[in-house]
């Protein structure tokens, strides 16, 4: 019962955070003076086959940063610097690709793992000032973010290609032999087509799953989380621990920009998408950390990204209220699933109690009760 309880109240905090988003955002819509039931009628619409094309193609991307993010939060520790790893991993990423020092899809191969050795390092620096120093990793992540901003966009005056008659600039364009292929979207037309990197992507989930769920690496990242106290005691080396998980988070985030690099882009430029390692962090706190959680929760951030495209148009307001309704939807599943989790922990607290109460001893019989007793013997 205590399970199925526990699998209700799961459902029901972000069931319960999405009314709340609903609500206050359609206060804010009522405030400003907008057309609440246009403004929902035109998000809630069943989308068209390209705009779910570009629905999965988005939450592919946002997926793989959610993961990033996931595995540092499951050691306790806040890893914002996925926007920055992602930035610098897609620059080192497309100059390999673009060099091909390879042939064909071992070019590819190099390139993904420059890109994630390079998201390692970067976010490695972070982990080591975490273990030797102290450091907080939210700090030294956000100041990494804005060194990688300016080391990518040096590099890129320094080894990017201008193209003729444009004021943009880009790295060498990778060769067709190394681009992974898009997929046909199935009962659409031609032209519709999602990421063949949704493949990989797919992959680093079950990776993160069987890591953290079924490997002694993973036990002991989620126990140092817990308590490092009890690491310790148990032999875990909490430093090193740290430095690793980091890496890894960073090698994650190495990932983030490569589906729209070798499906879309096909070279890093100055229009290269940014943003993306930030909503990682909404995605993994309403995922919970759990690859599943993250994939339905980048497929909501996406849906509501691509549907709310056409609102300034159609319906005359600005599409950024969907920001709004994501930064609630975050709010309101945090302080649900904590609710929760204190109803439970009060619960079990209670049941241990009562589990632990002693049988109060029988009242000892009264005189006419004894005589009694003796009578029918």
């Amino acid at each position: 019962m205590s399970r199925v309880l526990r699998a209700l109240l799961g459902l029901l905090a972000p069931l319960l955070a999405l009314v709340a988003a609903f609500v206050i955002t359609s206060l804010v819509l009522i405030s400003a003076g907008d057309p609440v039931g246009e403004v929902w009628s035109e998000i809630l619409q069943v989308p068209e086959t390209r705009n779910l094309a570009n629905i999965i193609n988005q939450a592919c991307v946002l997926y793989l940063s959610g993961l990033a993010v996931a595995v540092a939060f499951r050691m306790n520790l806040f890893n914002i610097g996925v926007d920055g790893q992602y930035r610098i991993a897609a620059f080192v990423g497309a100059v390999v690709a673009g060099e091909a020092w390879l042939p064909g899809y071992l070019n590819t191969a190099l390139a993904i793992v420059c890109a994630m050795a390079v998201g390692a390092l970067w976010a490695g620096i972070a982990g080591v000032l975490r273990a030797t120093r102290g450091v907080s990793e939210v700090i030294s992540t956000i100041m990494l973010n804005f060194i990688s901003t300016s080391v990518v966009a040096y590099l890129l005056r320094e080894a990017a290609v201008r193209e003729e008659g444009s004021n943009t600039i880009g790295t060498k364009e990778i060769p067709e032999g190394s681009r992974i292929g898009s997929i046909p979207l199935a009962g659409s037309g031609p032209g519709v087509e999602i990421y063949g990197f949704v493949v990989l992507a797919v992959l680093a989930g079950v990776a993160y799953w069987f890591v953290m769920s079924r490997t002694r690496f993973g036990f002991d990242l989620r126990a140092t989380g817990q308590s490092t106290t009890a690491a310790v005691a148990s032999g875990i080396n909490v430093r090193r621990m740290t430095i690793i998980t980091m890496m890894l988070s960073g090698a994650v985030a190495g990932l983030v920009g490569l589906p729209i690099l070798f499906g879309e882009a096909y070279s890093y430029g100055s229009t290269f998408q940014s943003g993306l390692g930030f909503a990682g962090i909404a995605i993994a706190l309403l995922g919970r950390n759990n690859p599943v959680g993250i994939a339905l929760a980048a497929l909501l951030f996406a849906f509501l990204e691509e549907q709310s495209n056409p609102l300034q148009i159609l319906v005359g307001v600005s599409p950024e209220i969907v920001a709004i309704t994501q930064g609630v939807i975050v709010l309101t599943v945090v302080i649900s699933y904590e609710v929760v989790r204190r109803f439970l922990t009060r619960r079990e607290q209670s049941r241990v109690a009562r589990a632990e109460r002693p049988a109060e001893p029988a009242e000892p019989a009264g005189p006419a009760e004894t005589q009694d007793q003796e009578t029918r013997a």
